[in-house]
């Protein structure tokens, strides 16, 4: 039989010149976030952000022609669990591609000060269902998304 659920846990490290507090920033400010986050390469049809502990977020987007789904939605759903100002952010979410939920994760951000600005340790727990991107893609998705914070914060 084949399982039904993949479970995974990655982590990605990232520099940035740009001290925690400005990288937290593009975190916490709803217009930043939505620049870096929500519109890299996208058609971003629903943005909606409540940044504190049990605020919601959600994103709701347009995939393009270049990918393997064009013009189907897909939408972010998360819950903060815990923000520590200029430190950390830890939020669950789940992803639906269409009508079908394709996965839930936990995911931390943990920010920590480095003599040329920030270091920014991404990790994410997930639990990916049967026809979703599973973990190798969403962690190269989470690459691209983290170098739009890149842009956004430098």
């Amino acid at each position: 039989m084949n399982p039904t659920v993949t479970h995974s846990t990655f982590t990605i490290e990232r520099r940035y010149s740009a001290t925690p507090e400005r990288v937290f920033a593009a975190f916490a400010d709803p217009a930043k976030k939505r620049r870096w986050f929500a519109e890299r390469n996208q058609r971003t049809a629903e943005f909606e952000m409540d940044f504190q502990v049990g605020g919601r977020e959600r994103t709701k987007s347009e995939l393009g022609p270049d990918t393997p789904f064009p013009g189907v939605a897909i939408t972010n759903d998360t819950v903060y669990q815990d923000i520590a100002a200029n430190r950390r952010i830890v939020f669950a979410y789940t992803m639906t591609l269409g009508d079908r939920r394709i996965s839930a994760s936990l995911a931390t951000v943990e920010l920590l000060p480095s003599d040329t600005g920030a270091v920014l340790i991404f990790t994410e727990q997930g639990a990916f269902f049967e026809g979703s991107d599973g973990p190798k893609m969403r962690q190269e998705g989470w690459n691209g998304i983290l170098d739009g914070l890149n842009a956004e914060v430098e």
